[in-house]
Order: structure tokens, then C-alpha cells, then sequence
């Protein structure tokens, strides 16, 4: 077979960057289209910003998905968001946020997606979850106090994060997720990026309230059944019951 294994490879490898950097795009649209396109005054835009940057997301195509959500020139967005409700395996609570162009389409293929779980009605799980402003951050500093950076900068929570649950934190950073008031997003990113930190995430989602029980076989079921629906590319944020 001389070398056709490394050009498989490869090119699955091509294939997840080209995934990877359509969704960052993708976010940068969407984050344009709900706050407008200045950075400076839209925490989400500038971390999806941030984000494609290291992933090598040209600034030709950055700039193309910020004017794009911000309907400025020509190619305006039409995309419409809309939120599944369902069950992973093992009852795992989901909520799934996709943003889409053609609404018929990815309807159905959610329904495929649930076909290891369930797919509930409108306002079947939401209840689980708490609806709140959410800000991933690192600091260069290992020794940072996380609640004393909550309190300072205005969140309501926090929750240390390493860099084995975030690729995007470094090693030996300190790192956090910041849970606040979903009006608080902007104004707690802009406090961390004053005193420090490296802001990767900020945006309004949901966290669960209460974590099923799961041994290791399940919950790699679990991990297995939300990859696939994380694959979709028309899927935002998956957010589950699930640490």
C-alpha cells in the first residue's frame, strides 16, 4: 500500500482543520450579527476572533464573516437560530443550539443525530439548566485566586479549568470559567482582559443543574453520542448534563 496510509491521514486531519475553522467562522458571524462588529465592544466577538487567529484563520475570511453578520456590504447573513431539546444516552440531558440557513433541511438531520438518545419537545429540559452569561479565561500567573478574580470582576461563580478539559488553556495557566449574569458577559470579559487575562470564551449559555451518574462505559457513550452531534456544521454549542 506504500504510503496511502499517510495521505489518509492527512487528509482527515485537512478535513477536521477545514471543520474547525468553518465553525470559528461561523461564530464570528453569528457573534457580529447579535453584537455588532466592534471588538472592543463585543466579549464574544473578540474571543471567536481570538480563537480563529491561532487556528490560522485568515484575515481575509475573518473580515468577510464580521461585515457579513454585521450586514455590512453586499453578502448579508441569513441564518436562524434554533434550539433541540433532547436526551443522550443514559438520559444525559442536551440542549443543542444550531445556527442554519435552511431550516428544513437540518431539522431532520437533528432527528438523525438523536437516534442513539431522544429528541424532546419544545421546553422539554430546559428546566435542568440554568440560562447564564459564560466566560472561559487563562492567566500566565499558576497561582491566580480564581474567587477573588470572580468577585472582582463581577461574576457570580467560577469554576477552575486545566488544560486537559480546555485545549485553549495553556499548561501550567491558571485557568477558570467565570459563570455571571447572561447582561454581565461584556463587562466581566472586559475586567479579566484589564487585570491579566487571556480571555477564550464569552457568551450566553446553559449550565446543568444536576449531573446523572455515569461509570466510565457510559459516559464514553455519552462523549461518543455528543462528538457526533458537535460534527453537525450547522451545530453551534452543545451543552450537556455531563462533566
Amino acid at each position: 500500500m506504500g504510503r496511502q496510509w499517510l495521505h489518509a491521514k492527512r487528509a482527515i486531519v485537512n478535513e477536521r482543520k477545514s471543520k474547525v475553522a468553518g465553525k470559528l467562522t461561523k461564530e464570528i458571524t453569528v457573534a457580529a450579527k447579535l453584537g455588532g462588529p466592534d471588538l472592543g465592544a463585543n466579549a464574544r466577538l473578540f474571543a471567536a476572533v481570538e480563537k480563529a487567529k491561532k487556528a490560522s484563520v485568515t484575515r481575509d475570511v475573518i473580515e468577510r464573516a464580521i461585515a457579513k453578520g454585521a450586514g455590512i456590504g453586499g453578502d448579508k447573513i441569513a441564518l436562524e437560530h434554533i434550539v433541540f431539546e433532547g436526551y443522550a444516552p443514559h438520559k444525559v440531558p442536551v440542549i443543542v443550539e444550531v445556527y442554519t440557513d435552511n431550516h428544513q433541511r437540518t431539522a431532520p438531520e437533528m432527528r438523525v443525530s438523536f437516534k442513539r438518545g431522544v429528541l424532546g419537545n419544545a421546553g422539554s429540559n430546559k428546566f435542568l439548566f440554568d440560562h447564564v452569561g459564560l466566560v472561559e479565561a487563562h492567566h500566565a500567573d499558576a497561582a491566580s485566586d480564581l474567587e477573588a478574580a470572580a468577585i472582582e470582576a463581577g461574576a457570580n461563580d467560577f469554576e477552575p479549568l486545566t488544560s486537559e478539559q480546555n485545549d485553549d488553556i495553556p499548561e501550567n495557566h491558571a485557568g477558570a470559567r467565570f459563570i455571571t449574569e447572561r447582561n454581565a458577559v461584556h463587562a466581566v470579559s472586559t475586567w479579566l482582559k484589564e487585570h491579566g487575562w487571556s480571555v477564550i470564551t464569552s457568551e450566553i449559555g446553559y449550565v446543568a443543574k444536576t449531573y446523572p451518574p455515569l461509570d466510565d462505559t457510559q459516559r464514553s457513550e455519552v462523549g461518543e453520542f455528543l462528538q457526533a452531534l458537535e460534527d453537525h456544521d450547522d451545530v453551534q454549542r452543545v451543552w450537556a448534563a455531563v462533566k
